[in-house]
C-alpha cells in the first residue's frame, strides 16, 4: 500500500505565525500522500472573550453551548482552516479545507448528557473513507478542521485528536498510515518540568503504569487512548512529538 502521513497539530503552534509557518514548511516537504488535522482552541477562546461569550472548560475539554458553537465554527472552519490552506497553496501544496459536513466525510452524534453536559460536542460515528481516499489519490491534501455534523443540519464541535485518530483508522484500509500528534513538547515526558525527559517508547503496559503513578495525566491520556485505538485499527505507527521534530525521528513512539 502507498504511504500516508497524517499530521495533527494544535495549541500555540497553530495560532502563532512563525511556528505555524515553520510547521507548514516541514509538512510541505513530506513525501507521498498526506493529511493535516488542526485545532484552534486558543483562537476560539480569544474571539469568545472579545464577543463577551464566556469559555467554559472541564478537564481541558470545551463546553460548547449554542453561542460557542457559532464561534468555533467561524474560527475552526473559517479563520484557522482557510489561513492554513492559503499558506499551503503558497508552498505548492494543493490543499483543500474540510469539515466533517463537507462531502459528508465525517458524521457524529451529539454526546449524551452524563455527569457533564458538553453541549454541542460530537462523538464520531461514521467516516466516509472512500471520499477521502479518492481526493488523496487525485493529489489533493485534505486539511481537516475539528468539526463534524449529525446529518440533521447541525454542526458539532469534535476534538482534533479524535478527528485525526478516526481519519487514520478509516484510511488504514487503503494506505500504510503513520499518525503524528505534534504539539509544543518534544514528546510524552516523564517529568513535566523537564522538556528533555522524553519517554522514547510507550507500551500499553507502561501507559497504564504511568497513568496510575500520575506521570501521564490530563489531556495526554485521551491522546494516547486515541493512539492505541488507531493501532488496533491497523495504523502502522503513531508518534507524539514536537512540531519541529517531524524529520528527526525523535519524540515518543506508541507501540
Amino acid at each position: 500500500m502507498n504511504k500516508l502521513t497524517i499530521i495533527k497539530v494544535g495549541g500555540k503552534i497553530v495560532e502563532e505565525p512563525d511556528t505555524l509557518q515553520a510547521l507548514l514548511q516541514d509538512f510541505a516537504k513530506i513525501e507521498g500522500f498526506k493529511v493535516l488535522v488542526h485545532g484552534g482552541g486558543r483562537a476560539a477562546t480569544l474571539l469568545s472573550n472579545r464577543l463577551g461569550i464566556e469559555s467554559q472548560m472541564v478537564d481541558g475539554r470545551r463546553i460548547t453551548d449554542a453561542e460557542t458553537l457559532k464561534v468555533v465554527t467561524m474560527v475552526y472552519a473559517g479563520l484557522v482552516n482557510k489561513n492554513i490552506v492559503a499558506k499551503l497553496q503558497a508552498l505548492g501544496v494543493n490543499a483543500l479545507g474540510l469539515t466533517g459536513a463537507d462531502l459528508n466525510y465525517m458524521r457524529s452524534e451529539k454526546r449524551p448528557v452524563g455527569e457533564v453536559d458538553y453541549g454541542f460536542v460530537g462523538d464520531v460515528k461514521e467516516v466516509q473513507s472512500s471520499i477521502l481516499t479518492n481526493l488523496i489519490e487525485l493529489g489533493v491534501v485534505p486539511v481537516l478542521a475539528p468539526l463534524t455534523h449529525d446529518k440533521k443540519g447541525n454542526m458539532l464541535n469534535t476534538n482534533a485528536d479524535t478527528i485525526a485518530g478516526e481519519t487514520a483508522k478509516a484510511l488504514a484500509k487503503y494506505f500504510d498510515v503513520t499518525l503524528m500528534f505534534c504539539f509544543e513538547r518534544k514528546g510524552v515526558l516523564s517529568d513535566a518540568g523537564n522538556d528533555d525527559s522524553v519517554i522514547p517508547e510507550i507500551t500499553r503496559e507502561s501507559f497504564a503504569e504511568y497513568v496510575a503513578d500520575g506521570v501521564i495525566q490530563g489531556g495526554m491520556i485521551p491522546k494516547l487512548e486515541n493512539a492505541y485505538e488507531a493501532i488496533d485499527a491497523g495504523v502502522k505507527e503513531v508518534i507524539i512529538t514536537r512540531a519541529d521534530y517531524i524529520f528527526t525521528g525523535g519524540g515518543t513512539k506508541v507501540i
